[in-house]
């Protein structure tokens, strides 16, 4: 009677969202291969049998941890006062999450859920491409265009800091390089990147684009967009 008493204490004081953190952190660290029930047991200090009653099995932890990475993308809120300042704020978001999250954002796109995963995202970006004066086609084309910006720069940045050293790296390969007469520019690109700073640069310039009025063929008069 007493192990069934302590059995349900346990329970009681393990909750599910407790179960999900201690879930989410291991698969932060470690990836989705290192999740056993075993050893997240182990990290709540409880009896296996205790994740199960919270979470179910294996399988059935993943989907939930796949929820949570899901809805946790969808709370990118913008600030700003301009459409350009408000689309950078919802891109270096968006980034900030995809690049502390690899293992999380890796097991959603495993289970094909990956367009799920970045629809909240879209519709924010809808929203504020609606908001200055983009409709259709046009909108469209902003919301990916801008989507595709933050994963392939996140791709590029995680490829360069999985890649093995480089002999000779780009400070050895641009010392003696005068790059014609823009000796200024050899010294920069020897310089490591700063990730940060190149990506809102190149994200500003892309909406800066986008938002600009469209250039119509001469003698053709507006019409709808899309």
């Amino acid at each position: 009677m007493g192990g069934i008493v302590a059995s349900r204490a346990v329970r009681a004081a393990l909750s599910r969202d407790a179960v999900l953190e201690a879930a989410a952190g291991l698969v932060r660290e470690h990836g989705a291969e290192a999740l056993t029930m075993r050893r997240l047991a182990a990290e709540l200090g409880t009896a296996v049998t205790s994740i199960y009653w919270h979470v179910g099995g294996r399988e059935a932890l993943l989907d939930a941890l796949v929820e949570r990475t899901v809805a946790d993308l969808g709370e990118v809120r913008p600030s700003g006062h301009t459409p350009e300042q408000r689309v950078v704020c919802i891109a270096r978001e968006l980034r900030r999450r995809l690049r502390d999250h690899p293992h999380l954002v890796a097991l959603v796109h495993e289970r094909g859920l990956t367009e799920r995963m970045f629809l909240p995202a879209q519709q924010v970006l809808v929203c504020e491409a609606h908001a200055a004066g983009l409709r259709g086609a046009r909108a469209a084309e902003f919301v990916r265009a801008v989507q595709f910006q933050v994963v392939g720069h996140v791709l590029v940045e995680r490829n360069r800091e999985r890649a093995p050293a480089q002999h000779p790296g780009e400070d050895e390969l641009w010392r003696g390089v005068t790059a014609g007469d823009d000796p200024a520019l050899a010294r920069a690109l020897a310089r490591p990147v700063d990730t940060e700073r190149l990506f809102v640069t190149a994200v500003r310039a892309l909406v800066r684009s986008l938002l600009a009025p469209e250039e119509l063929p001469p003698g053709r008069p507006p019409g709808p967009a899309g």
